[in-house]
């Protein structure tokens, strides 16, 4: 699902040169993973894990903030994290959260790392928030921003509609993808 996610959002993404930010996390990761065979991209990203997974293509240019490493997430967080995405011109900045409601906001787990996704936010001309469904209606310990902050938030068909349009009503335009249904068809020979 996150995948999907993902790819929902890189077509935000206009053609030729553009600068994104992306922030930490498994969905965020995913939208970086469906950018590296863009070609003029340069990404500015907190996220180690994210910069050693896209930082050897050849065909990108992959920026890091500094600041300190939370070791639960590999996260780059605090005062330099911040100055940094405040120092570049950011087209779309792609984040994720741990919470999403029209009440509380965007919210997190870690009142640091939400001042610092705060900055990828206000950097950026626009901001793109791609979580699961389980993190719509949601609310956690820091406040990132108001939705109103958030331009789109792309999410999958597993959240409740009456959450969705509250999210929607506080801002943002909702982005919803819709789960792949496989099924397996069995053959059953028989014989005439």
């Amino acid at each position: 699902m996150k995948r999907l996610i993902a790819r929902r959002a890189a077509t935000f993404l206009p053609e030729g040169p553009f600068a994104v930010a992306i922030g930490g996390g498994t969905t965020a990761a995913e939208v970086a993973r469906a950018l590296v065979f863009r070609t003029e991209l340069t990404i500015l990203t907190n996220s180690l894990t994210t910069a050693a997974e896209i930082g050897a293509r050849q065909n990108l240019r992959v920026l890091v903030t500094g600041g300190i490493v939370r070791p639960s997430s590999f996260e780059i967080v605090g005062a330099l994290a911040e100055s940094s995405f405040a120092a570049l011109n950011i087209g779309i900045a792609f984040l994720g959260a741990d919470g999403v409601s029209a009440e509380g906001g965007v919210t997190t787990h870690d009142e640091v790392e939400a001042r610092t996704n705060a900055a990828m936010v206000a950097g950026a001309q626009r901001s793109v928030l791609v979580v699961d469904s389980s993190k719509i209606g949601r609310v956690t310990l820091a406040r990132v921003v108001d939705l109103a902050a958030v331009d789109d938030v792309v999410t999958d068909d597993g959240a409740s509609v009456t959450d969705l349009r509250a999210v929607e009503r506080a801002g943002p335009r909702v982005h919803v993808v819709q789960r792949v249904v496989q099924r397996v068809v069995q053959r059953v020979g028989h014989r005439a």
